[in-house]
This record gives C-alpha cells, sequence and structure tokens, in this order.
C-alpha cells in the first residue's frame, strides 16, 4: 500500500507534480545556487539582444531539454515583454523544425556509419 499522505495535494493524475509546486534548486548547495543564480542573471543583463528574444531564445532551449518549469516561467516572461501567440506559435514551429532536422541529420549520420545499411526510399 502506497502512502499518498507523502504527496502534495495537488498531484496530477499520473503521479506528476507540477513544477509550481516543487521547491525550484531543492538539491543545490547555497553555495553552487549562488553561482548558478550570478550567472543566469548575468545572461540576462544589459546585451545587444532584447529580453523579449532572449525569452524566445530560452523558450526553445526549454522545449528541447524539456524542463517544464523552465517553458513555464519563459512563455510568462515573454508575455511580459509583449510577445504574442503568434510570436511563441512561429518560435515553437522554429524548435520544432530544428529538432525534425536533427532526428534527420542523426539517422543519416548512423546510416552513413553503418555502411549505408538503408538505401533512400523511393517516392510512394
Amino acid at each position: 500500500m502506497s502512502d499518498d499522505s507523502k504527496k502534495p495535494a495537488d498531484t496530477l493524475a499520473d503521479g506528476r507534480i507540477p513544477s509550481s509546486s516543487m521547491r525550484s534548486y531543492a538539491l543545490l548547495t547555497p553555495h553552487l545556487k549562488e553561482l548558478y543564480m550570478g550567472f543566469y542573471k548575468a545572461t540576462y543583463g544589459k546585451s545587444k539582444i532584447d529580453l523579449k528574444t532572449k525569452e524566445y531564445i530560452a523558450i526553445a532551449a526549454a522545449l528541447t531539454s524539456g524542463c517544464k518549469g523552465c517553458l513555464e516561467g519563459h512563455l510568462k516572461k515573454a508575455k511580459r515583454e509583449g510577445a504574442t501567440s503568434e510570436e511563441i506559435a512561429e518560435v515553437i514551429a522554429i524548435t520544432l523544425g530544428v529538432n525534425a532536422a536533427t532526428i534527420v541529420d542523426r539517422s543519416d549520420i548512423a546510416n552513413f556509419h553503418l555502411g549505408g545499411l538503408f538505401e533512400k526510399p523511393e517516392a510512394s
């Protein structure tokens, strides 16, 4: 029998905990968290890239790395910076396209390293 009393009240049906319910950086020492946060803040300092563009980059990175909390946070920040639904859709489409190309690239490289195990398929 499982002990459901230890699960947060907002645990989803599939057992996942919404990222907003978890303590971020819970396993980092205060020193490492301070180092990380300093680096993170430096990337958002004054630079040649505006904040909205930085959020688009962060959204793409969050999508590719699978960081749900990152994605949620950067979507909120992008909205605050004036991002529209159409712009976010374009960011997602570009991210999707690059990742689709990654799959094609990896499969081409694997096939090459296997000596051309599979020939190029015929058009259907």
